[in-house]
C-alpha cells in the first residue's frame, strides 16, 4: 500500500456573522437592532403617478399623487410603500 499523502491541513471555512455580511445598501437604507430597517424618503407630493424616481445615500426618492396638506401625502406614501412591499400598512410603524 503505497503511503498517506501529506500536506497542509484545509482551513476551516470562514463563517460569517451578519454583522461581518458587505453592506451593499446605501446608506438611506440601514439596519436597526434587533430586527427593523430604517429607510430615509425624500417624498415628493403633487405628482401625476406615485413612483420611486431614484435611490442615493442621501434618501430614496419618492413621487406621491396626493397634495401635501392635511396628511394626505403621508397617508398615500404609506399606502404606495406597503403596495411595493406587498404587505399591509399595518405592518409598518410610522410617525409623521
Amino acid at each position: 500500500m503505497p503511503p498517506a499523502k501529506r500536506g497542509k491541513a484545509k482551513a476551516e471555512p470562514k463563517v460569517t456573522t451578519p454583522s461581518e455580511k458587505p453592506n451593499d445598501f446605501p446608506s438611506c437604507i440601514r439596519s436597526v437592532p434587533p430586527s427593523s430597517v430604517a429607510i430615509t424618503i425624500h417624498a415628493k407630493p403633487g405628482s401625476k403617478s406615485a413612483s420611486v424616481t431614484d435611490i442615493s445615500d442621501e434618501a430614496v426618492g419618492v413621487q406621491i399623487d396626493a397634495p401635501a396638506r392635511d396628511g394626505e401625502a403621508n397617508a398615500a406614501l404609506l399606502d404606495y410603500i406597503s403596495f411595493r412591499c406587498e404587505t399591509k400598512t399595518s405592518f409598518f410603524r410610522h410617525w409623521f
